[in-house]
């Protein structure tokens, strides 16, 4: 139980803090996540720590009436319970007035929300929940409230919101030397300063290695009851060190002295479910096949491979890894194409594959012909008339075989109904 007094203290505290600026970068998520406030479904909205959901939040805030929000991660919610959720509403309607919209943050903190949330749907308020954990929310919402809640993710910034945080305009139609030029210098930056909000203003590693660490112990070793937190950590720079590289559970077990390789698989279960690390399974017709084949590792975003120290300056592999963030972005539903060749990325819509698409940092005589048969070979193996493969800065249009070559920066910045 908590005391009445101290929850009217706690939201009075948190309605002045949601009055700061909603930031400068409109969210790209935000027109989708206002199309459905009028839906009766609850709105879950998930993503990594400190990765500008409370600022996607606020901006929904600035175009909505009759709201109030708590965030349940403040630490005078500890004593909370079930039971304290009706003196919670008292509170709230004291504070802001008649309530229609319910903005709740980390509510996965509290057992048994998942009614309390219920009730407030059945009387015809408007939830939206956001939390840093997918898998918990989804799993709790799933339970007692199948069908009736809309889920969204949120990422770091995409290029596009970089651009907009540095003021760089994005060019429409035919890019004059100069645009392109500016874009190719943002792009580079932001492959190495990656997405996340404040590191971009702050430019402090030590902030990136704070956010690292309270993803790792909060939402991960404290959340799991881990007791061997340093197999977690060698197993995440083992994932670092090898991002979008193939992988098996059994190969990091052995690298890590493991005597089974369950504990790996749920390590890298909880790593995903807290959006630090993303799994990408080889695509087969055969499920048994798909679970037995190496999968591959993406990192959340690139400014984190400063947490690990001097990691190899591969290139390839970080314009790689932003392709695949970006497709998640995207809400795609991607795989890896793996036969007697490799092309990195499938992308299935429905039933259907409907993409296949290649990344190369740079196309020499050497790697040309390894490139482009992976690409054929997925765009044969899966009937595609195009493929896609994306540089650092080439383009070529091969109309012959269907295949597309642009720069990275050109289809980050493409319009969606080009996307």
């Amino acid at each position: 139980m908590i005391a009445r007094d101290t929850l009217r203290q706690v939201v009075a505290k948190q309605k002045e803090e949601t009055s700061l600026p909603a930031g400068t970068v409109r969210r790209e998520l935000l027109d989708d996540v206002l199309r459905w406030l009028d839906d009766e479904r609850i709105l879950l909205i998930t993503g990594m720590r400190r990765c500008g959901k409370s600022t996607l939040l606020k901006q929904v805030m600035q175009r909505t009436k009759g709201w109030c929000y708590v965030n349940f991660e403040d630490e005078r919610f500890l004593d909370f319970k079930a039971q304290d959720f009706e003196v919670l509403n008292e509170a709230l309607i004291e504070a802001y007035g008649p309530v229609t919209t319910y903005f709740f943050d980390e509510v996965q903190n509290v057992e048994k929300f998942e009614a309390f949330v219920r009730r407030l749907q059945d009387e015809g308020k408007k939830v939206i929940i956001t939390g840093s954990n997918a898998s918990l929310l989804s799993k709790e919402l799933g339970t007692r409230l199948t069908g009736r809640y809309r889920a969204f993710e949120v990422f770091p910034f995409s290029f596009r919101e970089f651009l907009d945080f540095r003021h760089i305009p994005v060019p429409t139609g035919a890019m004059r030397t100069e645009e392109r030029v500016a874009l190719k210098i943002a792009f580079g930056e932001h492959m190495a300063a990656g997405g996340l909000p404040e590191f971009l203003k702050n430019k402090d590693r030590e902030y990136l290695r704070t956010v690292f660490e309270n993803i790792l112990y909060r939402d991960i070793v404290t959340r799991y009851a881990i007791r061997k937190e340093k197999t977690l950590r060698e197993l995440v720079n083992l994932l670092a060190t090898n991002a979008s590289n193939p992988f098996t559970y059994n190969a990091l077990k052995t690298a890590l002295g493991l005597a089974n390789a369950i504990t790996v698989k749920e390590y890298i279960s909880y790593l995903g479910n807290s959006y630090l690390f993303f799994e990408v399974r080889r695509f087969s017709h055969s499920l048994k096949q798909q679970l037995a084949s190496p999968r591959k590792i993406y990192l959340a975003d690139p400014a984190f491979r400063h947490v690990f120290g001097p990691l190899s300056p591969n290139r390839g592999s970080v314009l790689e890894n932003m392709v695949y963030i970006e497709l998640r972005r995207r809400g795609k539903e991607v795989y890896y194409h793996a036969g007697r060749h490799e092309c990195d990325f499938l992308v299935k819509s429905g039933a259907q594959m409907a993409e296949a698409i290649q990344v190369c940092y740079a196309l020499t005589d050497k790697n040309r012909d390894r490139e482009f048969q992976g690409l054929r070979e997925a765009m044969a193996a899966y009937g595609l008339k195009r493929g896609l493969l994306l540089t650092m800065e080439q383009s070529e249009d091969i109309d012959r075989e269907g295949i597309t070559i642009l720069p990275v920066f050109r289809w980050l910045t493409a319009p969606a109904s080009y996307r």
